[in-house]
């Protein structure tokens, strides 16, 4: 009876080291799970940003009028850039030397009748200012024949309000010179057609862009915006000639 009680105890103090172990090794065999909200949200100021920037280029959708802007281009010297954003929705964006290595004025206007580039009167156009239809109002100017200067004042303002488009916004500096606010712009996506340039967007509490410093170079606007027209003028008749590129025609071409 003895020997059963003396076996039993030993038994029960086998266990008792036993088991220790084994519940560790249960422990730790356990899949580890990942701990909730390890994402790192995204920084209220970033976001706050993003939704500012957007606001403010909604209203310059609805900002209608003429301006001029201090343009300093990537390579080339400045220029003065001429826009003009009617109350109908059409406008009008004048680009001096653009054309023909830098010899032609060219001027892009979108109106009910559709998309066009104009060439006017300047060192390499010495004929009247005359207009070759590009497409519908709506359409993209062809690669070959596009400024970009343009972009800022029409379509861009249409990406800067989309929160779908793959763009990251934050602060920045104001561009020297500027009255506004700044933000800069870059896009998340690894597509080669980004939506616009990254860079630094500004703009007047009221919508007003007021600089741009992207990859074609630098829009600074100069002084103050004037009243807009009811739509826009084209520069000079619509022909069926072909439109001015950026690259002077070889010699002989017509």
């Amino acid at each position: 009876m003895h020997a059963h009680r003396r076996a039993a105890r030993r038994a029960t103090g086998a266990l008792a080291l036993i088991l220790p172990t084994l519940l560790a090794a249960c422990v730790n065999d356990r899949p580890e799970t990942a701990p909730t909200g390890s994402a790192d949200p995204v920084p209220v100021q970033v976001d706050a940003a993003r939704d500012e920037l957007a606001g403010l280029a909604a209203a310059a959708q609805d900002r209608h009028h003429t301006a001029a802007y201090s343009f300093t281009p990537a390579e080339g010297a400045p220029r003065t850039v001429a826009v003009t954003s009617a109350n109908d929705g059409s406008w009008r964006v004048d680009v001096p030397g653009w054309g023909w290595d830098g010899t032609v004025d060219v001027s892009l206007a979108a109106t009910s009748d559709g998309l066009f580039q104009c060439a006017l009167p300047s060192a390499g156009w010495t004929q009247a200012a005359s207009c070759v239809r590009l497409g519908d109002a709506d359409d993209a100017v062809p690669r070959r024949l596009d400024p970009r200067v343009q972009h800022p004042f029409t379509d861009w303002l249409e990406v800067l309000t989309d929160r779908r488009a793959p763009l990251a916004v934050s602060p920045a500096a104001p561009l020297p010179g500027v009255t506004g606010r700044c933000y800069s712009v870059d896009t998340t996506s690894a597509s080669l057609n980004a939506p616009l340039d990254v860079g630094i967007y500004c703009f007047r509490e009221d919508g007003t862009p007021a600089a741009v410093r992207a990859g074609f170079g630098t829009l600074t606007l100069t002084g103050e915006p004037g009243a807009a027209p009811g739509t826009v003028e084209l520069a000079g008749a619509v022909t069926d000639g072909e439109p001015v590129s950026r690259d002077a025609p070889s010699p002989g071409a017509p």
